[in-house]
């Protein structure tokens, strides 16, 4: 088997990842968690994950129960952000909401300080470590089980190319430039929340996000889950198994094996075919860390010794 599985297209165990970006006071909190409770049939079901300082405790009383919440303090390293989205996933929770996503780009322990620390005593900055930790959050956050909803900070950004005439470029997400339009739907909240501009929104969801003029709220995130259940149905045990190998695999094989090891005969005959998926991106993952790892020299002597032979490797 290759890398891929190719099969019929059918919609199944559609997971959606949504940005709520606003300036302060915008209601992104706020609504987000109302669309969060449209898509679970109890507050306790929805997790917050509080970067702000507590202040998620402030929206307690907002819903019509208690949805579980967590602080994540600095340092706000993208590898911080990863693992505290595993554990709302293993704890259960069916919708996660971040807030704020914004510190991992920028703030304290995050991208920009990781990329600002000196490699050694080079004057070079570590930007290719700070993109290599923001994709492994990525990878996590896309290849979660649970939906996601990320709150983002907003502010006016000013090009200043040509110092004489600075360009305002507008209100804009505080994030790496491609977050938002990694997302499932991205929207920039304004006028408290009653109005919003899309920066991507795919057809299948404007019926739930309507013209970008009224409030968002619970209404929103129900019209979310009846396209997601109008999907094929898959066994969540083996939709939430699928999510871990995925993203183990860039740990390596081993990461992959240590799942694979404990998962039941009925379990791994489900999964065959993912097992080999995740094979593949493992050993890449491997591949290109000791590609990283080593000097020009020691690169072009493994590819003089690995030219015309294939280096198989099997999952027990």
């Amino acid at each position: 088997m290759g890398i891929l599985n190719i099969r019929p297209a059918v919609r199944g165990g559609s997971k959606t990842v949504i940005a709520i970006a606003g300036v302060s006071g915008s209601g992104k909190t706020y609504t987000a968690l109302k669309i969060a409770r449209g898509m679970v049939n109890s507050a306790s079901e929805i997790g917050f994950l509080d970067s702000e300082n507590m202040r998620g405790s402030l929206y307690a009383d907002i819903l019509d129960g208690q949805f579980r919440i967590a602080d994540l303090y600095p340092p706000f390293s993208p590898s911080r952000y990863a693992s505290a989205i595993k554990e709302f996933q293993d704890a259960g929770v069916k919708v996660l909401v971040i807030d704020s996503v914004s510190h991992e780009w920028e703030g304290e322990g995050g991208c920009d300080d990781i990329a600002n620390a000196k490699m050694g005593n080079s004057e070079m900055l570590n930007w290719v470590g700070a993109k290599r930790a923001h994709k492994s959050f990525m990878n996590t956050l896309l290849q979660s089980n649970m939906h996601i909803i990320c709150c983002l900070r907003a502010r006016e950004k000013t090009d200043f190319k040509n110092p004489k005439k600075p360009v305002s470029l507008g209100i804009q997400p505080v994030c790496e430039k491609n977050f938002m339009f990694e997302m499932t739907a991205s929207i920039l909240m304004g006028e408290e929340g009653k109005k919003q501009t899309f920066i991507k929104m795919p057809a299948f969801l404007l019926s739930a996000f309507g013209n970008g003029s009224g409030y968002l709220g619970e209404e929103t995130g129900r019209k979310i889950m009846e396209w997601v259940n109008t999907g094929e149905k898959e066994d969540p045990q083996i939709t939430k198994i699928k999510a871990e190998m995925l993203q183990a695999c860039e740990w390596g094989l081993g990461g992959v094996i240590s799942i694979w090891n404990n998962l039941t005969k009925a379990q791994k005959l489900k999964l065959k075919e993912h097992k080999e998926i995740c094979k593949e991106a493992a050993l890449e993952y491997e591949r290109q860390q000791k590609e990283a790892e080593e000097t020009p020299q020691e690169a072009l002597k493994d590819r003089q010794q690995q030219s015309g032979s294939q280096i198989k490797m099997e999952l027990p």
